[in-house]
């Protein structure tokens, strides 16, 4: 029997690509705040998604090499920020922008707490408080499956995503102006 022997290329050679072909996917702007008094911090990420309604739950990606990493692991509950197409600042200084750590990067915005007690960001598009039911590591990050036990929704505003390495404000009324610029039919609309 003839067998067919595949050379797979070294993980690390792929990786090049493999970011080359992640930054194609559009992402929702979040930030996940963890922690309580002195020691709040958080991380800006790409990659929350829904998990399921019932019971409501989020699953995000978080690597574990964070500072946030430790603290989730201990407190196993977490806030996730969905953030306005304006708050390109507050995803910057969570993304570690000009060296802030910490508790720094909860300045310069309005935060609240409502049942886990960590920092959910006022004026966010929607804020999701959490807690764990489970962590699974796998290389370096972690999918954290989280239980949303409160759910705050700002009205409708443009929302802010990441894609091709930069910042893009995605809002519906500018985009099917756009839309109806080029004459393009709107999906909603039936012929």
């Amino acid at each position: 029997m003839n067998s067919i022997v595949r050379h797979m290329p070294d993980a690390t050679a792929l990786q090049p690509d493999f970011r080359s072909a992640m930054r194609q996917l559009v992402g929702g702007v979040s930030v996940i705040t963890v922690g309580r008094g002195d020691e709040v911090t958080g991380m800006t990420v790409s990659s929350l998604s829904s998990l399921a309604v019932e019971p409501p739950s989020i699953i995000v990606s978080l690597n574990r090499s964070a500072s946030s990493w430790p603290i989730l692991q201990r407190e196993r509950v977490f806030g996730a920020n969905l953030l306005a197409a304006d708050q390109i600042d507050v995803a910057e200084r969570f993304a570690g922008k000009g060296g802030l750590r910490g508790a720094e990067r909860f300045a310069g915005a309005e935060w609240r707490k409502h049942v886990t007690g960590v920092p959910l960001l006022v004026g966010a598009l929607a804020t999701l408080d959490c807690e764990v039911e489970e962590m699974i590591e796998r290389h370096s990050h972690a999918i954290v499956i989280g239980k949303v036990v409160h759910i705050e929704v700002a009205p409708q505003s443009a929302a802010l995503a990441y894609w091709h390495g930069s910042y893009v404000a995605v809002d519906s009324d500018d985009d099917l102006g756009q839309l109806a610029a080029l004459s393009v039919p709107d999906p909603g609309l039936t012929p």
